[in-house]
């Protein structure tokens, strides 16, 4: 059973990793992108949801001493805020801790939410990655619910968006992105898919997330990285390599938009309550 305590005082962990123009490539090939400003060294800029690998810690959930059911997690929300330009190599630094632990009752398991923050090899902060993680068989540790969560929901607004992209996936999406750093086997591993509750290996939830980004980030910022601020978003619903992803917009004022990702083939929501803030062309 999950333990709160040492689930709750887990880190600061740090950790470093020195990132290459590769690096940088592969993760956008993980996403599916083709343009040369993210795949081409001669050009290359940075996709702004690399911020979710940018110092990753590696997959912390496996850790014993917390007593969570790896096999059973899934992502449940995540953030990404940028604070300055991201370099495409370097060595970034991440901080990560854990900031609440929510218990849902033991039906519904428990949500750690977690934060790290990103450094580059000057010390500057660059960026900040917020997420909650679904511990589905890990509820019911504190009769009083435990902590509260650290952060808010955001609404969509209750009409039709005012753009849609549509996105492919590939069959074998979720093996180039595993190669920037989430080796989850949930994401590659039939036996350990099935275990968890799945006909078969689902997608990253990071990866649905970039592809989304992708959408956002031509849609609202004409593919600009310097013009995004922020992403967040719940996850749904799992999306399967192959699908196609469609994300519907809402821009709702200067600088912000909401959005939610929909695997069109299956009809089925799998980002919602989602909330973008960029800088508005001059």
């Amino acid at each position: 059973m999950l333990d709160y305590a040492k689930v709750r005082n887990f880190g600061p962990l740090a950790s470093e990793r020195d990132w290459t123009e590769r690096d940088t490539i592969l993760y956008a090939l993980g996403l599916g992108a083709e343009d040369l400003d993210f795949v081409y060294e001669d050009r290359l800029r940075v996709l702004p949801t690399m911020i979710c690998v940018m110092g990753y810690p590696g997959f912390i959930w496996r850790d014993q001493d917390m007593g969570i059911d790896w096999t059973r997690i899934v992502h449940a929300e995540q953030e990404v805020i940028r604070h300055a330009p991201l370099p495409v190599e370097g060595r970034f630094a991440g901080s990560t801790r854990i900031e609440a632990v929510a218990d849902k009752g033991a039906e519904k398991g428990a949500i750690v939410y977690s934060s790290r923050e990103i450094r580059d090899g000057r010390g500057q902060l660059i960026a900040t990655s917020r997420a909650a993680t679904m511990a589905r068989a890990d509820g019911g540790f504190d009769p009083t619910g435990g902590d509260a969560a650290p952060w808010g929901q955001v609404s969509l607004p209750k009409r039709e968006p005012d753009e849609s992209v549509t996105l492919p996936t590939a069959s074998n999406q979720a093996l180039i992105y595993r190669l920037s750093g989430d080796v989850n086997p949930l994401h590659i591993d039939p036996e350990v898919a099935r275990t968890a509750g799945f006909d078969r290996p689902i997608l990253h939830g990071m990866c649905t997330f970039g592809v989304a980004g992708r959408a956002l980030l031509g849609a609202l910022c004409g593919n600009d990285p310097d013009r995004f601020r922020s992403m967040r978003c719940r996850f749904t619903a799992p999306v399967y390599p192959g699908d196609t992803i469609r994300t519907e917009i809402w821009r709702s004022g200067s600088g912000q938009a909401h959005f939610r990702a929909i695997a069109e083939e299956r009809g089925v929501t799998v980002l919602s309550n989602g909330h973008m803030t960029f800088e508005d062309a001059a």
